[in-house]
């Protein structure tokens, strides 16, 4: 899908000091977003913390972010779990109306085998929707092998992209090697962008983007370019931030970098917690080593 080509953001959620969700900084940052190049912005993903939020907050985190955005970029938004039958019921009944796409974590804690992969993802192409596969297993503790991901995309058209987030490099190269022409992969995996881009990947859905959303856009457009030398230049200058955000887990890094840029508070859910004193600092160094 062309409009989910490039930078894709996964928006973290905000938070004023008593913890209630912080509208404010979250219109802040879509705007900041928006007017330095980003692609497209992801809802409801891992880094917005979603799962503190209650019910009543993913709705009105979901309509703020719709309501912000008007329609100047494309929007994805995340519905995953580890009941097949309850995130096909949520996909189903979500007004999709202002979504490219749903972005669908695989299963978590189960540990489900590769044919168990195959049919949550069977059912939720039931539905009809445009769905974009994910796969972390640093979170979900099961990997999507390479095979599974390209017996689904040969088979279910509306399954259409994966963000890929596998340690094992390898397996992007051999998704995008053996991959059917409608299918697309993202990174899952900031630091792997521009290999994978250059390699013949759609992009990326970033945490780190959010932060520097123009100078990520312009490394992953000169990716597209074939300008590999002025792309990694900008890789190279983003590296060190990019592994220090996720130092401690995500999205403590993240609201680090963003607090420190005046965009949002440094406040989290438990059982996430701030990033540590020592980590801080190390990245406040860096922000000020960044010279673009």
């Amino acid at each position: 899908m062309e409009k989910l080509r490039g930078v894709g953001v996964a928006l973290v959620t905000p938070f004023q000091d008593d913890l209630s969700v912080d509208f404010e900084a979250l219109t802040r940052l879509i705007e900041f977003n928006i007017e330095n190049g980003t692609n497209y912005l992801v809802a409801m993903g891992t880094t917005a913390e979603a799962a503190t939020l209650s019910t009543e907050e993913r709705s009105q985190v979901i309509s703020h972010i719709i309501k912000a955005n008007s329609g100047r970029l494309p929007l994805v938004l995340g519905i995953g779990g580890n009941n097949t039958a309850e995130v096909r019921h949520q996909i189903e009944a979500a007004d999709l109306s202002e979504f490219e796409a749903v972005l669908s974590v695989s299963p978590y804690y189960n540990k489900p085998n590769q044919e168990g992969l195959y049919q949550h993802y069977k059912t939720l192409a039931e539905t009809g929707k445009q769905i974009i596969i994910y796969n972390v297993p640093g979170r979900t503790g099961q990997n999507i092998d390479a095979d599974t991901t390209l017996r689904l995309a040969g088979e279910f058209p509306n399954l259409f992209m994966i963000k890929e987030a596998a340690p094992n490099i390898s397996q992007y190269f051999d998704i995008l090697r053996k991959k059917p022409a409608h299918f697309s992969l993202c990174s899952g995996d900031d630091e792997y962008t521009l290999p994978v881009t250059l390699a013949g990947g759609s992009g990326v859905i970033s945490v780190i983007a959010q932060a520097y959303p123009k100078e990520f856009s312009d490394m992953v457009q000169l990716a597209f370019s074939r300008k590999v030398d002025e792309a990694y230049e900008i890789h190279n200058r983003l590296v060190d931030i990019t592994r220090l955000i996720f130092a401690e887990g995500n999205p403590c890094g993240i609201k680090t970098v963003l607090a420190e840029k005046g965009i949002i508070k440094n406040n989290l859910r438990l059982p996430l917690v701030k990033a540590s004193d020592i980590l801080q600092e190390k990245i406040r160094n860096e922000m000020r080593e960044i010279s673009f």
